[in-house]
């Protein structure tokens, strides 16, 4: 018997729903839906879509974690079932941060769903935040300045791609490239284009079916503290444009 057929089980079983009518609810016959309870016949995707509507929980939990050890109450639940991320509270009920360190980061792709990996994280209370609920990310590489390797950039949850703002930086877990910090534009067709703050990384697509979550930058956690140098903005040919205008204006002037 599989995790889904013990999760649909259970979940009927919690709700003291009979199988005939959920089997009603679903749009199919009593002997069908047995079958996916007992394992003997797999559920195609639009049953698994409608089982998840009428209990209200993700595909991905139905699949991957035995609902028995989720607490309703430690649930964050968005719009249209498309997620329920699982949260944990402190003892005044304040969103804790969890942290994903560099350490347990390779795992997140897997675990991002699963509220037994979420509550194994480091965890952290920063209460200036406000509403909202926020996650941390460890920042990898150079390609965005000045976000150093080794820091930690802490994301606010976005729940609809319409909530992204263009020019905005965002951390963007996806089933390809799992986690990366980039800057968001909305400029594409069922895509957003992602672009480094370091010119020396090309902007690129990334497609929206393959996006898992969106956090949007809300603060940085660094671990230096050296004075940040000041940048010229200028570049070559600016400078030789006001040479050249400053040539020129020598010339009217004698």
């Amino acid at each position: 018997m599989s995790l889904f057929s013990d999760n649909i089980r259970n979940l009927r079983v919690q709700h003291k729903i009979s199988q005939e009518k959920l089997a009603e609810s679903l749009g199919i016959t009593r002997g069908r839906y047995v079958k996916y309870e007992d394992g003997t016949s797999e559920a195609p995707y639009e049953i698994l879509k409608k089982i998840a509507h009428y209990y209200h929980i993700s595909i991905d939990l139905l699949l991957s974690v035995d609902v028995r050890k989720i607490p309703v109450d430690d649930l964050l639940q968005l719009e249209n079932n498309r997620l329920v991320l699982p949260i944990t509270v402190d003892t005044k009920g304040e969103n804790f941060i969890e942290v994903v360190t560099q350490k347990v980061k390779a795992g997140y792709l897997n675990g991002y769903a699963d509220p037994e990996y979420i509550e194994s994280l480091q965890q952290i209370s920063l209460p200036f935040l406000g509403s909202g609920k926020h996650r941390g990310f460890p920042v990898e590489g150079d390609s965005m300045p000045p976000h150093e390797n080794g820091s930690i950039i802490v994301g606010r949850y976005i729940e609809k791609l319409g909530d992204v703002k263009d020019g905005k930086t965002y951390i963007l877990i996806t089933k390809n490239e799992g986690m990366v910090y980039k800057r968001l534009n909305k400029n594409k067709m069922n895509a957003l284009v992602v672009a480094s703050d370091n010119s020396f990384y090309p902007p690129y697509e990334v497609k929206v079916s393959a996006i898992l979550e969106i956090w949007e930058y809300v603060c940085n956690i660094g671990l230096t503290d050296e004075k940040q140098q000041v940048k010229e903005t200028a570049s070559v040919t600016d400078m030789f444009l006001e040479l050249k205008r400053d040539i020129n204006d020598l010339k009217i002037k004698l």
